[in-house]
């Protein structure tokens, strides 16, 4: 069976989860929760981590079986491997540092950016996941095109413009390379879950009128949302808004307030969340739902990444080249179509079956 060999743009919490999570299953004896053991004809032993990219200097050189445990990292621990995957290289800055995280990753000037493309393709590289810090949408699309130059297929798990970029969609797809995108879903997150109760009332012919959720943590995501206004202008909130309120036949004129209120050191990649849902059921009265979360935030992500790599490949085998849109709707917060969650899944069940 070949193997699907992934690269990692951002070797930070959610990158550190993944591989600690891929080596998990890899090595359990027993039958495995959490994760779907196959997509398709692919296997969680199927997966390899052949580099990574990073800015961090002392990530930079190292191994990404070490690398993933170098802090800021704090994804909790669940397993490290004997074996030592491929190197982390350096990447290009850009606008990947315009926030407080640059408190916490040390850069050293005098190691040189490497060429993305080059290194891809010596690499024979399947998969590149980009898991830059939000905000970061011009060193996002320095590596979309590196990976299209290259070859890669692209799963971008973060809100930047990928997937909903018309010209490097139309790139893309000229050179045969599928993207799954933007900004990866968590697999029992709070916006999956507010999305949820919120498709529920038109469900169940009851009227939403205002809903809110609050969200804090304390790893470098919440430390690099809660500065330099990161959470609005790098399309966090949209992402989260529009992936909440879609289904609502009153979407234009709901309420609707989503928010990163604070980075809180202490809680480290713990996730709190609060919810809280307002409307009216029969007869007018009202409803209301309060929901609190608690998670570890990288292995949410994880959950979903390690399918969204299976089903890009499956596309990748087929050539298919653009957006997988089934696939895009059912993992990311912000695809370019959004699906209702039961139509996404029927559609890319069916895909993965090539019905």
């Amino acid at each position: 069976m070949k193997k699907i060999r992934v690269a990692l743009a951002g070797v930070g919490n959610c990158a550190s989860a993944l591989i600690q999570g891929v080596e998990y299953y890899r090595n359990l004896d027993n039958e495995p929760v959490g994760v779907a053991p196959s997509v398709g004809k692919y296997a969680i032993s199927d997966i390899e981590f052949v580099l990574g990219f990073d800015v961090h200097k002392d990530k930079i050189g190292k191994s990404l079986s070490e690398a993933i445990f170098v802090k800021p990292n704090c994804a909790e621990f669940l397993y490290k491997s004997v074996q030592e995957f491929g190197m982390v290289y350096k990447g290009h800055v850009l606008d990947g540092l315009d926030s407080n995280i640059s408190q916490h990753v040390p850069v050293d000037e005098s190691q040189s950016p490497e060429d993305v493309t080059e290194i891809l393709k010596e690499h024979n590289v399947d998969v590149l996941i980009i898991l830059l810090p939000t905000g970061s949408q011009k060193a996002a699309e320095h590596y979309a095109r590196a990976a299209i130059e290259a070859g890669c297929g692209i799963v971008n798990g973060m809100p930047a413009d990928i997937a909903n970029n018309d010209i490097l969609v139309a790139y893309a797809t000229e050179n045969i390379v599928p993207i799954i995108g933007d900004d990866i879903k968590s697999q029992i997150g709070a916006t999956i879950i507010h999305r949820a109760l919120t498709n529920l009332f038109p469900m169940r012919n009851a009227f939403m009128d205002r809903t809110i959720q609050l969200d804090w943590g304390g790893d470098m995501d919440f430390c690099n949302l809660t500065s330099n206004q990161r959470y609005e202008t790098g399309g966090k909130r949209r992402s989260k808004t529009e992936s909440v309120i879609e289904g609502l036949p009153n979407k234009d004129s709901v309420e609707a307030q989503i928010s990163a209120v604070d980075y809180i050191p202490f809680l480290e990649n713990q996730k709190e969340a609060y919810t809280r849902l307002e409307g009216r059921i029969f007869g007018g009265k009202k409803v209301r739902v309060d929901v609190m979360l608690q998670v570890q935030d990288a292995y949410n992500s994880a959950g979903i990444l390690v399918d969204a790599l299976r089903v890009l490949m499956i596309a990748k085998d087929r050539k298919i080249g653009g957006v997988i849109d089934s696939a895009s709707s059912m993992f990311n917060k912000r695809p370019p179509k959004q699906l209702p969650d039961v139509v996404a899944r029927k559609q890319l069940d069916d895909f993965i079956a090539d019905e």
